[in-house]
C-alpha cells in the first residue's frame, strides 16, 4: 500500500468527483492530444504512400491534406451534434446502440476499443521516433523507451483525471505553439527563397494509374481524424454546463487540426521535403528552417512530448467507454468500479498491457502500425453519424431536418472513406483489425450472455419456496502435521457440527505413524482418517474421500475447514507451499462443499 501511495497518492471521497473535472483549456489537451499529435505523421504517410508512384506525384502532398481538413470539418459538426443530442457521453456505442440496435452498437463500440489500443501504440511509436531522428544512436533501444513512456503515462493516468490533465496541458500547447512557430518562420523564409520543384523519380509502382496511389495516400492521410471522438465520448468528463463545454473545445481542436495540417503539408512541399524513413517530415522541415539550432530541438522535443501524450486520449476514452459498455453487461463489470483516485482503475491497467504488446510485436515501428489504425474509428464514425439521423428523424424536433442532413452527409462521407481505407490498406495489414472487430463483438455477446444466465438463475423470482433443508452437516479437516493451526482448526471444526473427521494423506509410512500417535494425544475426540496415495497425490485422494461422504449422505452440506499460518511478511509466503489454496480452488467448482480457512497468525 505504501508504494502504491507513493506512485498515485491518497485516495479521493466519491464527493469531490465533481471537482477532478476538466475545464476546456485543460479539456482540449487530455481529449485532443490524439488528433494534433497525428500533424507529426499525417503529412509524412501521405508522402511516403505517393513516394510509390514517383516524386513527382508528391505535388498532391497538399490537396490531399485540403480533402483531409474538410473531412475534419464534416466529422467534427457531426460529433458537435453528438455531443449535445448524447451529453451524458458514450459517444459513437451510444448513439449506434440507441438507434440501430445492439449489434451496431458493438461493433461501433469493438472497433473504438481497437483503436484506442492502436492510438496509443502508434502515438508512442511515433513520439519516440522524433528522438531517434534527432538521436539516431537510440535506435537500437526504440522498444524499451516505447514500454517506458506508457508506463509513465500509466502511472499518471492513475493518479486522477485532474492531475493527468495538468502533467499533459503543457506540452501540448507548448507542441501547437512551436508548430505554430515553424509555419510562421517557412512563410517568412518562403518570401526570400523559391519553391523546389520536385524532380520525377521513378518509384516501384510509377506506371499504376495514379488515382489509386492517391486514394492509398488519401487513406494513409485519414489517420489524423483518429480521435476527433474523443471528446464525444468524455462529455461528463468536462466542467458544467458538460455539453457545452465539450462543444466549444471540440471546436477549438477542429481549427487548430486545420491549421496545422495544411501548413505543415503546405511548407513540406514548398521546401522540397521528401520523405525518409530516419528522418520525421516535420524534423527535416525544421532543420531546413531553423538548422540545427535551439529551435530545432524544442520542435523535435515538443513533438516526442506531445506524440507520447498523445496516448493520454485513449487512456482518457478507452476507461470511459469499457465501463459504459460493462455498465450495460457487454464487458467484466470490474471495468466499471472506480479506484482510489475516482478513473476507472481496470480499464487503464488493461490498455497498457495491450498497447505494450503491440509495441512488442511491431518493434514500435510507425509504419507498420499506421495501417492498423484508421479502419476502426471510420467505422465508428459511419454508424455514430448514420445513428445520429435516425435519432433527428425519430424525434422530429426544432431543426432535426438540418441536423439529420449534416449527420447524413458525415455518415455518408466516412462510410466511402472508411470502404477506400479497407481497401487501400487491407494488405497493409489492415484486415487484422477487420477480423478482430467481429471477434471482440462475439466475446462481448457472449459476455453479455453469460451475466443474463447468472442473473435469472440468481434471481430471487427463481427462488424454490419449501426446497429441504440439509439434513446433515459433515465437517473435514485436512492436515499435513499436527502444530497449533491445526489445533484451532479443530476447535471451530467442533463448534460447526458433531460430525467432525481430520483427514492424512499418507505419503511415508513412519511419519504417518508418528502422525497417528501425536493424533492420539492432542484429537480432542476427533477422528483421525488415514487415506493411501500410492501416486504421492494430495488433492486425489482428499476429493475422492469427499465424494464417499457425500454418496453416504445424500442430503447433506459438507465444509472443508483448512488451518492455515498466516506470515508476518508478504516474501515469506514464498517459502512455503500454498496447498491450502490450491485445495480451496478444487473445491469451488464441488456443488454441496464448502471451504473455510481458519488462520494463525505468525509473529516475526
Amino acid at each position: 500500500m505504501s508504494i502504491k501511495s507513493f506512485l498515485i497518492g491518497q485516495p479521493i471521497e466519491t464527493i469531490r468527483e465533481k471537482h477532478e473535472r476538466l475545464s476546456k483549456k485543460v479539456g482540449l489537451a487530455v481529449f485532443s492530444s490524439d488528433p494534433l499529435s497525428s500533424v507529426a505523421y499525417g503529412t509524412e504517410e501521405i508522402m511516403f504512400a505517393l513516394m510509390v508512384g514517383g516524386a513527382a506525384l508528391l505535388s498532391y502532398t497538399v490537396p490531399i491534406a485540403i480533402a483531409i481538413v474538410i473531412l475534419v470539418a464534416i466529422v467534427a459538426i457531426s460529433y458537435f451534434q453528438t455531443v449535445h443530442a448524447y451529453s451524458s457521453g458514450g459517444g459513437a456505442y451510444i448513439v449506434a446502440k440507441d438507434n440501430l440496435g445492439v449489434l451496431p452498437g458493438l461493433v461501433a463500440g469493438a472497433a473504438l476499443l481497437i483503436d484506442y489500443v492502436l492510438t496509443v501504440t502508434v502515438s508512442v511509436a511515433a513520439g519516440i521516433a522524433a528522438v531517434t531522428s534527432a538521436f539516431p544512436a537510440t535506435r537500437d533501444y526504440t522498444v524499451t523507451m516505447c514500454i517506458a513512456s506508457i508506463l509513465f503515462i500509466t502511472i499518471i493516468n492513475l493518479r486522477g483525471v485532474r492531475e493527468s490533465g495538468k502533467v499533459f496541458s503543457s506540452p501540448v500547447y507548448i507542441f501547437i505553439g512551436s508548430l505554430l512557430l515553424l509555419i510562421a518562420a517557412s512563410l517568412t523564409k518562403s518570401f526570400s527563397l523559391p519553391r523546389i520543384q520536385y524532380h520525377e523519380v521513378a518509384g516501384t509502382a510509377a506506371s499504376i494509374f495514379p488515382v489509386f496511389i492517391i486514394l492509398k495516400a488519401f487513406a494513409s492521410g485519414c489517420a489524423t481524424l483518429t480521435g476527433i471522438e474523443a471528446i464525444s465520448n468524455g462529455v461528463r468528463a468536462f466542467k458544467a454546463p458538460e455539453a457545452k463545454n465539450a462543444g466549444i473545445t471540440l471546436v477549438w481542436m477542429a481549427v487548430t487540426l486545420a491549421i496545422l495540417t495544411i501548413g505543415i503539408a503546405y511548407f513540406a512541399n514548398y521546401y522540397g521535403i521528401l520523405p525518409n524513413p530516419n528522418e520525421t517530415v516535420v524534423s527535416q522541415l525544421a532543420r531546413a528552417v531553423f538548422s540545427k539550432g535551439i529551435i530545432y530541438y524544442t520542435i523535435q522535443f515538443a513533438t516526442m512530448l506531445v506524440l507520447i501524450l498523445a496516448a493520454n486520449t485513449s487512456f482518457a476514452d478507452f476507461p470511459r467507454l469499457s465501463s459504459i459498455m460493462a455498465d450495460d453487461r457487454y464487458l467484466p463489470r470490474q471495468l466499471s468500479n472506480r479506484g482510489d483516485k475516482l478513473v476507472f482503475s481496470n480499464g487503464i491497467l488493461i490498455l497498457s498491457f495491450l498497447s505494450s504488446l503491440l509495441v512488442i510485436l511491431f518493434r514500435g515501428d510507425t509504419h507498420s502500425l499506421i495501417p492498423l489504425y484508421a479502419v476502426g474509428v471510420f467505422t465508428a464514425f459511419t454508424l455514430s453519424q448514420v445513428g445520429m439521423v435516425r435519432h433527428w428523424l425519430k424525434g422530429k424536433g426544432k431543426g432535426w431536418l438540418k441536423s439529420a442532413v449534416i449527420n447524413g452527409i458525415g455518415g455518408v462521407t466516412t462510410g466511402i472513406v472508411l470502404v477506400v481505407i479497407a481497401v487501400e490498406k487491407f494488405t497493409h495489414g489492415a484486415w487484422i483489425v477487420l477480423i478482430a472487430i467481429p471477434v471482440l463483438v462475439y466475446l462481448t455477446r457472449k459476455v453479455h450472455q453469460h451475466y443474463l444466465s447468472a442473473a435469472e438463475q440468481l434471481s430471487l423470482e427463481k427462488c424454490i419456496t419449501g426446497e429441504k433443508e440439509y439434513r446433515h452437516h459433515s465437517v473435514i479437516i485436512p492436515i499435513s502435521g499436527i502444530q497449533q493451526a491445526v489445533v484451532n482448526a479443530v476447535k471451530y471444526a467442533k463448534a460447526l457440527s458433531d460430525d467432525v473427521s481430520a483427514v492424512y494423506v499418507c505419503l511415508d509410512p513412519i511419519e504417518t505413524a508418528r502422525i497417528k500417535q501425536k493424533w492420539d494425544r492432542h484429537c480432542m475426540g476427533v477422528k483421525l482418517i488415514i487415506l493411501e496415495s500410492p501416486y504421492r497425490s494430495i488433492t486425489q485422494p482428499l476429493i475422492e474421500y469427499i465424494d464417499e461422504v457425500q454418496n453416504v449422505y445424500k442430503d447433506s452440506v459438507i465444509t472443508v475447514v483448512l488451518p492455515e499460518f498466516v506470515p508476518s511478511r508478504w516474501w515469506h509466503h514464498l517459502l512455503h507451499n500454498q496447498t491450502a489454496l490450491f485445495i480451496k480452488g478444487l473445491l469451488l467448482f464441488k456443488k454441496g462443499v464448502v471451504s473455510t480457512s481458519v488462520p494463525f497468525h505468525l509473529r516475526q
